[in-house]
């Protein structure tokens, strides 16, 4: 599984991915989410040290075993917060406070995009696209394709992007307004 660590905006924390969880666990180890079932299928082990406070583990439990989905940590608009995505399930972790987090609705994220002009961390699924900022989850668009998004360029105010319209079997482009997540064109649904 190949870990990815993005810092696209400031952070105020390190993270390191370990290939195993350790044989003696730290003071501070918290599994995210708390349902042992889902960790059993595998998991992205993440030692954190927030600039203030204590080193933490934080298990991630495992979505999909497939490169197809992504696996990493990135930093977000909110320098305290960690996303950690563990084969497409992401989890964003408060590093001051780390019993203080929320999995991300999409299960599997297929993409995730830093758009640092715009303050923004973004979010793909199969079917729409969804931003957080400094203070959280912000928006979600409406339905952008049937199955399947392809992002293109961003700048601070729009993301253009493709989805796959069932009907014609193409792809078709469209816009989101960063500040809404309302999106222009895109397939009839």
């Amino acid at each position: 599984m190949a870990i990815r660590m993005d810092r696209s905006f400031r952070a105020e924390w390190t993270a390191e991915a370990l290939d195993a969880r350790p044989v003696i666990l730290p003071r501070r180890h918290l599994v995210y989410p708390a349902e042992v079932e889902e960790v059993e299928r595998g998991a992205l082990e993440l030692m954190v040290h927030p600039v203030e406070g204590e080193a933490f583990l934080a298990t991630c439990a495992l979505g999909f075993a497939s490169p197809a989905v992504p696996t990493g940590v990135w930093s977000c608009p909110d320098p305290a917060t960690v996303c950690a995505l563990a084969g497409g399930y992401g989890y964003m972790i408060d590093s001051r406070a780390p019993e203080r987090w929320q999995q991300l609705g999409y299960r599997p994220v297929t993409e995730v995009r830093p758009i640092p002009e715009a303050g923004l961390l973004v979010f793909v699924s199969f079917h729409s696209v969804e931003a957080w900022g400094r203070a959280g989850r912000l928006w979600q668009t409406a339905r952008v394709s049937w199955e399947g998004v392809r992002l293109g360029e961003a700048s601070a105010t729009e993301l253009r992007g493709w989805g796959w319209e069932m009907r014609t079997d193409t792809e078709v482009e469209f816009v989101v307004d960063l500040a809404t997540g309302k999106h222009t064109g895109g397939p009839r649904f």
